[in-house]
């Protein structure tokens, strides 16, 4: 019998940002008990995990103490993590072990240096490509070649990961972190190639300004973030035709159908899809 299609598509990971500042949603989601309700929504329109997030890691965001991460984001993982998988969206040793001790099972690292607390913890691990810090990462960003200097550096983290112990690896190539317009579009064009590369991919354009760029109006402002859900929704898409495994979002239900769709022509199931 052949695989059902809803056992082949792509995994949506739905963005909980417990911050007062993220670009998209800063604000909304901040008090706990209305982030553990929008939990469960993306749960109901077919999340497959929920990425929680205390800190901003948009262009030009200020860092938050450890302390205070932890303090927004260990109830939200733990009200979740009976009901979805839980990742958490850190850069911290600390709070990714707190979370991880609250009940999250993934760790989605911006910053690809955490290997090792997913190797202690049994962990998955979520290596992304970021030049810079959110403080400087957009000013000026350059490479000679970006696909292959965001391939070989991720294939450097994944590598040193597996050495550590970690079994589940997925990649990111950081489409929005220290790229220009140009070089996001170059990295979604080689979907495919880093998929080949072994592990699974995670790609995220969701809401992301160069959306806002490419949509631009005909007096040339960018399209403002709640104008971006046909970018977010293509991109999105593009990615999964072309191999990636999971798709990051803020548009939950738009998602799965579009990963659905996607599924349906897959010949056989995707790696990285235990839940």
């Amino acid at each position: 019998m052949a695989t059902p299609p809803e056992r082949r598509r792509p995994l949506v990971m739905g963005i909980l940002n417990v911050t007062p500042d993220s670009f998209s949603d800063g604000g909304e989601w901040f008090e706990a008990d209305r982030a553990v309700a929008r939990g469960h929504e993306m749960v109901a329109q077919g999340a497959d995990v929920v990425d929680v997030g205390g800190e901003s890691s948009r262009p030009g965001a200020l860092p938050v103490d450890a302390d205070e991460e932890i303090r927004r984001v260990v109830p939200v993982v733990e009200a979740l993590a009976g009901v979805v998988r839980v990742s958490v969206d850190t850069v911290k040793v600390e709070v990714a072990e707190a979370a991880l001790a609250a009940g999250a099972t993934l760790v989605n690292d911006v910053s690809a240096t955490l290997w090792p607390v997913a190797a202690a913890r049994g962990a998955g691990w979520v290596a992304m490509h970021r030049r810079g810090t959110p403080a400087d990462m957009q000013d000026a960003p350059a490479y000679e070649d970006v696909v292959a200097e965001v391939g070989a550096f991720l294939a450097a983290r994944a590598a040193d990961a597996r050495a550590a112990g970690v079994t589940e690896i997925w990649i990111d190539p950081g489409i929005g972190f220290g790229k220009t317009v140009e070089h996001n579009l170059a990295l979604l064009g080689a979907t495919a190639e880093l998929a080949a590369s072994g592990c699974p991919v995670l790609v995220g354009t969701s809401r992301k300004s160069f959306l806002g760029r490419l949509a631009a109006g005909p007096d040339g402002a960018p399209a403002p973030v709640h104008q971006r859900l046909a970018g977010s929704v293509a991109t999105a898409t593009w990615a999964m035709a072309q191999g990636a495994s999971m798709v990051r979002v803020h548009d939950v239900a738009e998602t799965v159908q579009a990963a659905t769709l996607v599924g349906a022509r897959r010949p056989s199931a995707l790696p990285g899809l235990a839940r």
